[in-house]
């Protein structure tokens, strides 16, 4: 199969396809899926449903995640990890490229993605004003884990913290979504919420090995880099095993309804990933399939997962 070209001037000319695709849009289905299932943690409890909330909210959601992968890009080129990264697989790591092939300036994508997340402040100030003020922690919480993830003084995926930011980001944004329509808290969205977290945790992880060399010379000292090798690849199958365990968990005690064992349909591919992931964790540019089948398993895993919660509707 042929990869994708990397983005140049000549082919982003127009600027509002510029700037739309320096957010990344194919990875933003990520926050979406979250949204889908803070909305089914919702529907599954019987409330009053109010769609054109929902639909503010996911909006909401996927502009929280355009500036972070703006920002992300923006602080990865401050550092030098993007520009010295050669065994990057586009479009999945290494950056946007935006900034190293000379479509947009470092000022540009920094102005660009403060001006998404002061957007997303507007935003969440006035979901707030719909639902109940202590949305203002849920937001608060994940505009700091979003701009701390990679912005100093914090760089806090170097610092190994980098699955547990992405985790609890994406679990902000079900919790959040569910809180909007419920107007309070409830452990339901947590529960969840934390399966598919992992697993979109389980993505960043993946993606770590072709970036390996370029983020250990730039100081980004994640596990996949601090790790040796052999060691590192096992991370994997340890973040999957998590998520499956709480899945099942959450059924067995009755906090999930029987119906989500359909999730465990996604399994085969988080176990396809894994194998790919243990042969050739040594030859990054092998791993191509492994982060499809990645991103599949998540996808898979949140959609069926919300399907469950929907068909089972005030019923556990």
């Amino acid at each position: 199969m042929t990869q994708p070209l990397e983005p140049t001037l000549e082919l982003f000319a127009n600027p509002v396809a510029r700037y739309v695709a320096a957010t990344r849009p194919p990875f933003l289905t990520a926050s979406l899926m979250a949204c889908l299932l803070g909305l089914a943690a919702a529907w599954h409890s019987d409330l009053v449903f109010d769609i054109p909330l929902a639909l503010v909210t996911a909006l909401f959601a996927l502009l929280a995640h355009a500036g972070v992968n703006v920002l992300n890009d923006y602080y990865d080129s401050l550092n030098g990890t993007d520009a010295q990264n050669t065994e990057r697989i586009f479009p999945f790591t290494g950056g946007s490229r935006f900034i190293q092939n000379g479509v947009m300036t470092q000022n540009e994508m920094r102005n660009y993605g403060f001006a998404l997340m002061a957007c997303v402040a507007a935003a969440g100030l006035w979901l707030m004003a719909r639902s109940a003020p202590q949305l203002l922690y849920v937001g608060l919480a994940g505009l700091f884990i979003g701009w701390a993830y990679s912005a100093p003084p914090f760089r806090l995926n170097s610092r190994g913290l980098g699955e547990l930011c992405v985790a609890a980001g994406f679990l902000a944004i079900t919790v959040g979504t569910d809180f909007v329509q419920r107007k309070g808290f409830s452990a339901e969205p947590f529960i969840a919420g934390l399966s598919y977290a992992l697993l979109v945790a389980n993505l960043l992880y993946i993606n770590q090995f072709p970036d390996r060399t370029a983020d250990t010379a730039a100081g980004k000292l994640h596990w996949v880099a601090r790790l040796d090798v052999g060691k590192a690849r096992w991370g994997y199958v340890l973040i999957v095993a998590l998520s499956y365990i709480w899945l099942l968990a959450s059924i067995v005690l009755g906090w999930l309804p029987l119906w989500a064992l359909v999730a465990f349909l996604a399994l085969p591919l988080s176990v396809k990933a894994a194998r790919l992931l243990l042969r050739h964790a040594a030859q990054p540019q092998q791993l191509g399939d492994a982060i499809k089948a990645t991103i599949g398993a998540m996808m898979v895993h949140g959609a069926l997962l919300s399907l469950a919660m929907i068909l089972s509707k005030g019923n556990t």
